[in-house]
């Protein structure tokens, strides 16, 4: 009789290859850069929509970023595709951004620019 694997056991490929990644993440500062550069977003995406009112609350925890409006906003996920830029939106009035790790401050700052006259846009549009 044979014996039996496991799908779900470790192995010597998976293990190295997970070894690699956590090593990457530490020697590379990813988790620094993702405190650092998500705070920035934070920052420029508070400024930026400062005063408006449909805009009930910018929240973060690294570069996991939350844009949440007073209105169901799924539309803006086309719209942004449009512009070839991929977001998410969660709870119908959250858009979600997930950037790289490895994300940039001059990527962030044309993040920020491309993504508020955007966000903008759908507000006017649909008030």
């Amino acid at each position: 009789p044979g014996k039996h694997g496991s799908t779900f056991g470790g192995n010597p490929l998976a293990t190295a290859a997970g070894l690699a990644t956590l090593n990457i993440i530490t020697e590379e500062k990813l988790r620094e850069n993702a405190e650092e550069i998500g705070n920035f977003l934070n920052a420029q995406f508070t400024q930026a929509f400062k005063g408006n009112k449909a805009v009930v609350n910018i929240r973060n925890a690294g570069l996991m970023i939350g844009i949440e409006l007073d209105r169901p906003c799924t539309d803006l996920v086309k719209m942004a595709l449009a512009e070839k830029l991929l977001i998410n939106v969660t709870s119908e009035k959250v858009v979600r951004l997930l950037p790289p790790l490895i994300m940039n401050k001059q990527e962030a700052q044309e993040l920020v620019r491309r993504l508020v006259p955007l966000i903008e846009q759908f507000l006017k549009a649909s008030s």
